[in-house]
């Protein structure tokens, strides 16, 4: 058995009238119709906005609060040749934003420099002192992106020193915001209550919206950074969002930036065929790993360096630093694994390391909820220091930053939201920790049986899946936050080549075959269960996608979920039964006394062993049915299945010689032991049966079932093993002995039950039990 991650959501009905509308109107396959329905679009119009993304998507910028004031303050700044430095964010959307701040600035002849904060020294958003500092440098407007709307404190620093700030930002409102020039946020409400269109931009977005306004124009050429951003920040892909990434995406395909080109390459991605999973994990983790492992500024130079060279460089080191981090994330999860030991049973997770590296703690934390479904906070010690630095990770059911909320008072430094938090905490305090966690989860009732759900688009053949089936699906694109990738059950004949992978057999490949056409399957993190795939019994739910490997380019599905329940029927014919075939729970069920006295001894005191005629077809209701020994007539065990509803049913089927094999005499055969019976009167069974078998060329126990047959045919007479003949014998058919009966029905039943391969027995089975 192989139980699912995910309970499956396969019930997204929609109207069939309207899945043939929308196909006809819009030009598009009914599967394409019938995935927008089920993402509630639900008019042309609203479908056709979707699918054709425009320059009437982009919003006009002056809805969103505060821009027309933070941009006159801008453009005085500007004019007034103030020094002015954007204050932005070490990950990709900081970064990104970063970017499209400063070469906006620059092209409008401003005076400006940028500061990325650094993870280790300054933390996320406002610093106080990095404030100082730059304000001290002669700053007299900073501008935030992505960061901001939470640094109340630094930004009263600011005020204090005769510098204003203009707040661009994206995260969640605080419940006080600062007291800053101006605060321009997508999710800001003006005093009349009016706000801006879509609440969903990145930092990139709000920082792409600000330059629409400077420039007084879509600053094109900015777009394929803002699509980084918004990509690489998991952001809603649905309205101005789609619009940018559609656009960006096109534009990266065609850019002339020399440090994107430069990215491109070391993260190999063929650049026609870039899309937004290229970004998601080609580029952005390259560009998040600078911020991770050290100074992430450099990320701003790449994006904007006109020198080919210095492109070059920052591209190579950008990626030597994903690679350090994930070898850094490889290694730190191994032995936060080994710690985890028995506190798996816990419903929340706490691991301590000793010197772990900080900037990939929150990728670890997210890998831990992965392998185990519940919540898990990664803290490291730091040299000569009492205090645990890390990051925590969350399910869906489960508030993190709402769990550790009441004990903020005992953190050194907290923050967050419902899935993902920051901790410092006194070594001291652990236990405190431990015990609020608990405590948490027994008020938010975290119940860890409850699966998280994936939506099924729908069903599909492993031979529908071509060319022309993903090129369809690509109207959809591009895919992420709000409009995933669908999700599809594949339905196949036959699974071959099942085969683990990577370094520690901890993946899993295989392949769908149907009619002829073969789908390869890849299955990360999946790997242990290859050994219990039962081929035709697993389930396998994905997404499709193209996978380019030395200039050849393969359709592949990435295996989401898998899903083996216990077959009903189970094939373990054996003509050898030993103990431990009768350990497990349930009904066996036998056909011949002896059988049934001679392995009685061995079933648990939780199962019973019972004759064919004395089972009850009520108590095997969701029991496990084993069918021990084979019946001599098959409708014995027609009877049987036909009344019964096992949740498995087992067959043993054990007989120790088969009859098939004997055979039936023929008619032939008969006639000649009858001629030798005539001829040769008061012939001892006893010391003469081997030369008689010689003598006729047969088998010995064929000889014993004829003189058996004769016997009950009243043929012949037997006394003290002497036969002779029945001088007053009367013609019958052969057929109505018993004994040529009952052979008859043994062949039979060894036909369909013995010589039938698997997927014979089980249709047989199954034919009855699903009546």
């Amino acid at each position: 058995m192989i139980d699912s991650k995910f309970k499956w959501q396969t019930d997204q009905h929609v109207d069939q009238e309207q899945v043939q509308k929308f196909s006809g109107a819009l030009k598009i396959q009914p599967l394409v119709a019938k995935i927008l329905l089920q993402r509630g679009i639900k008019t042309l119009e609203a479908a056709q906005d979707f699918l054709t993304p425009s320059a009437k998507d982009f919003h006009d910028p002056y809805l969103m609060h505060d821009m027309e004031k933070g941009v006159k303050r801008i453009r005085q700044a500007i004019e007034n040749e103030e020094q002015i430095t954007i204050y932005g964010d070490y990950d990709a959307d900081g970064i990104t934003s970063t970017t499209i701040m400063y070469e906006t600035l620059t092209d409008l002849g401003a005076n400006v420099d940028y500061y990325i904060p650094n993870r280790f020294s300054d933390g996320y958003g406002p610093n106080a002192d990095a404030y100082r500092k730059i304000i001290n440098g002669g700053t007299t407007l900073i501008i935030t992106v992505d960061n901001g709307v939470a640094g109340n404190t630094a930004i009263d620093v600011a005020n204090s020193l005769n510098c204003d700030v203009v707040v661009t930002d994206h995260h969640s409102l605080p419940e006080k915001l600062p007291s800053s020039y101006a605060i321009i946020h997508p999710r800001v409400k003006s005093s009349d209550g009016h706000g801006y269109p879509f609440g969903d931009l990145s930092g990139a977005g709000v920082a792409f919206k600000v330059a629409q306004a400077l420039m007084e124009e879509l600053p094109v050429d900015l777009i394929d950074v803002a699509a980084i951003g918004t990509i690489a920040d998991v952001m809603s892909l649905k309205d101005e969002n789609r619009a940018v990434v559609k656009f960006g995406l096109n534009a990266i395909q065609n850019t002339q930036r020399p440090g994107l080109m430069a990215l491109i390459k070391v993260a190999e991605i063929d650049v026609a065929k870039l899309d937004e999973q290229d970004i998601g994990f080609g580029l952005a983790p390259r560009l998040n790993s600078l911020g991770r492992i050290g100074d992430a500024g450099v990320g701003v130079e790449l994006l904007s360096t006109f020198d080919e060279q210095r492109a070059t460089e920052l591209a190579e080191f950008a990626n030597q630093q994903n690679d350090r981090r994930k070898s850094l994330v490889d290694r730190i999860y191994q032995q936060a694994i080994q710690m985890v030991g028995s506190t798996v049973a816990e419903k929340t997770l706490v691991v301590v390391g000793d010197n772990w590296h900080q900037g990939v703690l929150g990728i670890v934390a997210s890998k831990l909820v992965e392998k185990y479904s519940r919540p898990a906070i990664v803290l490291t010690s730091q040299e000569e220091s009492n205090e645990l630095k890390g990051s925590g990770r969350s399910v869906d059911s489960f508030d993190l930053f709402k769990a550790i909320e009441p004990i903020r008072d005992q953190t050194v430094g907290f923050g967050g939201h419902h899935s993902a938090i920051g901790l410092t905490i006194a070594k001291d305090k652990i236990s405190v920790l431990k015990d609020q966690l608990k405590k948490a989860a027994e008020d938010q009732q975290l119940d860890l049986s409850q699966k998280p759900s994936i939506k099924i688009a729908a069903q599909v053949t492993a031979d529908q899946v071509n060319d022309q089936f993903i090129q369809d699906l690509k109207v959809l694109a591009p895919f992420g936050q709000d409009n995933p990738k669908p999700i599809f059950e594949v339905n196949y004949d036959q699974l071959s080549d099942v085969q683990t992978m990577g370094k520690n057999g901890d993946h899993l490949r295989f392949k769908l075959l149907k009619n002829g056409h073969q789908l390869p399957a890849v299955a990360f993190g999946m790997g242990a269960v290859a050994s219990n795939i039962s081929d035709g019994a697993l389930k396998v739910a994905g997404e499709l996608t193209e996978n380019t490997w030395n200039h050849r380019t393969t359709i592949q599905l990435m295996v989401t979920d898998l899903l083996q329940a216990p077959l009903p029927v189970v094939d373990e014919r054996t003509q050898q039964l030993h103990k431990q075939m009768f350990v497990r729970q349930g009904i066996y069920v036998f056909f011949h006394a002896n059988v049934l006295t001679q392995l009685k001894p061995y079933l648990n005191d939780d199962s019973s062993a019972l004759m064919y005629n004395q089972v009850d077809p009520e108590a095997t209701s969701g029991k496990n049915l084993f069918i021990v020994d084979c019946p001599d007539a098959i409708a014995d065990l027609t009877t049987l299945l036909r009344d019964s509803h096992p949740k498995t049913t087992v067959f043993y089927l054990y007989k120790k010689h088969l009859i098939s094999k004997m055979g039936m005499p023929d008619r032939n055969s008969y006639a000649k032991l009858f001629k030798f019976v005539k001829t040769h009167p008061n012939l001892n069974i006893g010391t003469h049966l081997q030369p008689l078998a010689q003598q006729l060329n047969l088998a010995s126990k064929t000889v014993v079932f004829m003189i058996q047959v004769f016997l009950e045919l009243d043929f012949i007479k037997i006394r003290n093993r002497i036969i002779n003949l029945n001088p007053n014998y009367l013609s019958k058919d052969l057929k109505s002995a018993p004994s040529y009966h009952l052979r008859e029905e043994q062949l039979e039943t060894e036909k369909k039950l013995l010589v039938s391969n698997t997927k014979e027995l089980v249709s047989f089975a199954k034919n009855y039990l699903d009546n």
